[in-house]
C-alpha cells in the first residue's frame, strides 16, 4: 500500500469515529417546510393576490362536519399526551357574534388609527397597513406616497395642520392620527382627531401542549419520515399541523414536541392510528379548522379578494398556530362584507377591520 493510501485510510477511519461520536442532528422543522415559513398567520397581501391565481374548489360554501366545533357547540378537550390534563386549546369563541360587534353601517360613529395621506387637490384619506413591495429606489427617486382607491377611506373635514408630525414628501402630506367621526360608506365625516392611539385586539394565545408528569424528555422523532408524512396527508380533512414545539428551548438535545390539532372525528382513534407510524413526543389538542378546511376557506377568500375589490380585503390567512378561525384583514366589516362571507360560515372566520365602531 502506498504511503498516501495509508494516510487516506487513517483519515477515513478517524472521520468515521468522529461522526459516530456526534449527536444526531436536530429533526428538520417540518412546520417550516409545510407552511412555507409560516410561524404565525398565513397572510396573503391583497396587492400580491392579483398576480396569484386563486380558485375556490367548486363553490364558495363551506359545510362544516356536523361534529365541527362551532360557537354554538364548542370543541371538547380531546385526549392529549398526558392523561387527565386540560390543554390550552384555543377553542373557538363565538366568531359570528364577535364579528357582529365590529359591524359598521352608514351613520355609525367609527374610528380609524394610522396612516393619513393627503394628495394636493384631493380629500385626505386614511390608508390601511398594506403590503408594500420592497423595491430599492435610488435616493430621491422614490414615488410619492399614495393609497389605492380600493382601500382608501376619505376623511371629510380633516384638519391636516393638526395631524401630529405630518410631513410633506414630493408634495404629498403624510402622517398618522386617530380620527373619529360618522361612517358614510367609504368615507368618514370627521368629528375628532388626535395623535394615533393604540388599538386593542383580542388576545390570541398559541396552542400549547400540556406537560406530562416529570416533564418532556428528549427522544428521537420520525416526523419527517415518508410513513408519517403520508399518514398526516391522508388525515388532512381531520387534522391541522404538525406544529413543532420546543418546551425547553432549541438547544442541542432539547426535547421536541409535535403538536397535532384535531378538528373533526374521534381523537382517541386518531392517536391509536398515529402511534402505529409515529415515534417521538407529541400531543393532540382541539382546533376549529383542519388542513383541508383552511385550504378551502383560504381559497374561497382569495376568490372574493380577486373578484370583488369593493369589499376592501387586503390580507387573509388560515388559523395558523392559534387553532381558531381563518383571518381576514380589511378596511371595514360592513353588511356587504358580511353577506359576501356568509356562505363561507361566519363562525369559521375572524375579521380584523381598520374602521372600528365606537360604542
Amino acid at each position: 500500500m502506498k504511503q498516501t493510501d495509508e494516510v487516506d485510510d487513517l483519515l477515513t477511519r478517524a472521520g468515521a469515529r468522529w461522526r459516530a461520536d456526534q449527536e444526531a442532528p436536530p429533526e428538520p422543522d417540518l412546520e417550516y417546510m409545510l407552511s412555507g415559513g409560516r410561524k404565525h398567520r398565513r397572510w396573503v397581501p391583497a396587492l400580491a393576490a392579483a398576480s396569484v391565481a386563486v380558485v375556490a374548489a367548486g363553490v364558495l360554501a363551506v359545510l362544516p362536519n356536523p361534529k365541527t366545533p362551532t360557537a354554538e357547540a364548542p370543541a371538547s378537550p380531546v385526549a392529549s399526551a398526558p392523561a387527565g390534563s386540560t390543554p390550552n386549546a384555543g377553542t373557538p369563541e363565538s366568531f359570528a357574534q364577535g364579528n357582529d360587534n365590529l359591524l359598521v353601517k352608514p351613520g355609525d360613529k367609527v374610528q380609524v388609527n394610522g396612516k393619513i395621506v393627503a394628495v394636493p387637490g384631493k380629500t385626505a384619506v386614511f390608508c390601511p397597513p398594506l403590503a408594500v413591495p420592497a423595491i430599492g429606489y435610488p435616493p430621491g427617486k422614490e414615488p410619492a406616497p399614495s393609497c389605492p382607491d380600493d382601500f382608501a377611506v376619505k376623511l371629510n373635514g380633516l384638519d391636516l395642520d393638526k395631524v401630529p408630525g405630518i410631513t410633506t414628501v414630493k408634495g404629498v402630506r403624510v402622517g398618522t392620527a386617530a380620527v373619529t367621526g360618522i361612517w358614510r360608506g367609504g368615507a368618514i365625516d370627521v368629528e375628532e382627531q388626535s395623535a394615533e392611539q393604540p388599538v386593542s385586539y383580542p388576545a390570541q394565545n398559541e396552542l400549547q401542549c400540556p406537560v406530562p408528569p416529570g416533564g418532556w424528555t428528549s427522544k428521537p422523532s420520525n416526523i419527517s419520515s415518508t410513513a408519517v408524512t403520508k399518514f398526516l396527508a391522508a388525515h388532512a380533512a381531520q387534522i391541522d399541523g404538525p406544529i413543532f414545539r420546543y418546551p425547553n428551548g432549541t438547544s442541542r438535545g432539547a426535547p421536541v414536541v409535535i403538536l397535532i390539532g384535531i378538528a373533526h372525528g374521534d381523537a382517541t382513534a386518531f392517536r391509536e392510528a398515529f402511534e402505529k407510524v409515529y415515534q417521538g413526543n407529541y400531543c393532540v389538542v382541539p382546533v376549529l379548522l383542519s388542513r383541508s378546511d383552511n385550504e378551502r376557506i383560504s381559497n374561497a377568500i382569495g376568490d372574493l379578494m380577486s373578484k370583488d375589490k369593493t369589499l376592501g380585503i387586503y390580507g387573509a390567512g388560515g388559523s395558523g398556530i392559534y387553532g381558531g378561525g381563518a383571518s381576514v384583514s380589511l378596511v371595514a366589516y360592513t353588511p356587504e362584507v358580511k353577506a359576501a362571507f356568509t356562505p363561507l360560515g361566519l363562525d369559521l372566520i375572524r375579521f380584523w377591520p381598520q374602521v372600528r365602531p365606537v360604542r
